[in-house]
């Protein structure tokens, strides 16, 4: 590292420095205007590269073993310990300890970001999950409009309040969920197990806990709306590409739905917002997005971190993150000139010190990859036998530790 920070000095003597970024598909809107402001704004500049989603690890397993990764490089925060523990970032952790903000930066990335006690990683967009209601089926129903529910019973109650009332011709229905689909069961079902005081895994992302309470109380609530038909109809094979396409049509009455989304609804519908709860109460999120770091292979680090630390300053948060309703990095920037425009966004910026990001070197094939054990755990427990859960939760053990 002394080595490219040595040379990261001497184009700056020469002129400005261009410097490259890769990102994926997930999060080019962010990127690119946070890029766009910095390259208005500053001397030297960032050439961002956009690759599809899917393509992305492949890309940047290919690139590190060439040793050819791009100055700066951005990553679903749930695969950066993979990338920590295999060297493709460099050590920042002196420069972040610099930054006078480091305390207020979203503690979930920052953990993940961490390895052997120094940091890689900085936040670089982030993605919640919590409650939507529609207010004006939830009138219609009978229910009070300005109240969501409080708690994992309260919702699955509401829900089955607008699946009884307004259900009958089959195009409106209480809620939904990606029943095919584990990623979605991730990031919407696990933070009713942390508003409950529950655990997932053991710290050490080693041990699954989800055989037992409160995730087996979370699993009956939710399987319990699927028996009644209170689920849309495609709920069981949904396998994720569409789980939020619904809510936007106005067809659901409540249903978790990422905080990124809240943005791009339409106009004229009337939503309520809440956190995630527990069985009884509680509340929690899981904190997604993408983490960002620079690479160990470059030779501009002083200009990479130029440009990343600009990305989490006030400017960059308020003026370009947060007037696009985006949630902001830093928990001292959750109620801002424009977030306080709409409570829901303070609401949703207030969670980002509440919630969690899940730690396990083997996360993408255990939880994330439609034929790894989680996603069967998961249909079992809703569609199937719930009796056989001990027996799957070892199945999770193993590829967890594997």
């Amino acid at each position: 590292m002394a080595a490219c920070g040595s040379a990261a000095q001497e184009p700056s003597a020469a002129g400005p420095t261009t410097i490259t970024m890769w990102t994926r598909a997930a999060t080019q809107a962010q990127s690119e205007r946070l890029v766009e402001a910095y390259n208005k704004s500053h001397t030297n500049q960032v050439k961002l590269t956009v690759i599809p989603t899917d393509n992305y690890q492949p890309r940047i397993a290919a690139a590190a073993g060439a040793k050819q990764l791009p100055d700066v490089f951005a990553a679903d925060v749930i695969f950066v310990p993979n990338y920590t523990s295999q060297g493709l970032f460099a050590d920042i952790s002196d420069r972040v300890a610099a930054l006078p903000f480091k305390d207020a930066l979203a503690p979930s990335h920052m953990k993940l970001g961490t390895y052997e006690g120094r940091q890689y990683t900085l936040p670089h967009t982030l993605d919640l999950s919590v409650w939507f209601w529609n207010k004006d089926l939830y009138e219609k129903a009978g229910l009070d409009p300005e109240k969501g529910p409080a708690t994992l019973k309260e919702f699955a109650e509401q829900a089955t309040t607008v699946q009884e009332k307004l259900g009958a011709d089959g195009k409106v229905h209480g809620t939904f969920f990606g029943g095919n689909c584990g990623g979605c069961y991730v990031f919407t079902f696990w933070p009713s197990v942390w508003a409950a005081g529950g655990t997932v895994m053991n710290a050490e992302g080693t041990e699954s806990t989800v055989a037992a309470s409160p995730m087996t109380d979370v699993f009956s609530i939710y399987r319990g709306l699927y028996d009644n038909g209170v689920t849309g109809p495609t709920t069981k094979e949904e396998q994720g590409p569409t789980w939020t396409g619904f809510f936007p049509k106005g067809e659901i009455g409540v249903m978790p739905m990422p905080s990124t989304t809240l943005g791009s609804m339409p106009a004229d519908m009337k939503i309520g917002v809440a956190p995630i709860a527990g069985p009884d109460g509680g509340e929690s999120t899981f904190v997604g997005g993408d983490s960002v770091g620079i690479s160990s292979t470059s030779q501009n680090v002083d200009a990479a971190w130029e440009f990343l630390a600009w990305t989490v300053s006030d400017e960059a948060q308020v003026e370009i993150m947060a007037k696009n309703k985006d949630v902001v990095a830093r928990t001292d920037l959750a109620d801002n000139k424009y977030s306080a425009e709409d409570p829901r966004v303070v609401l949703i910026n207030s969670l980002v010190g509440k919630g969690q990001t899940p730690y396990a070197l083997k996360f993408g094939e255990t939880f994330n990859d439609p034929q790894g054990p989680w996603l069967r755990f998961a249909r079992e427990a809703l569609f199937g036998d719930a009796s056989k859960l001990p027996e799957l939760n070892e199945t999770l053990n193993q590829s967890l530790t594997q």
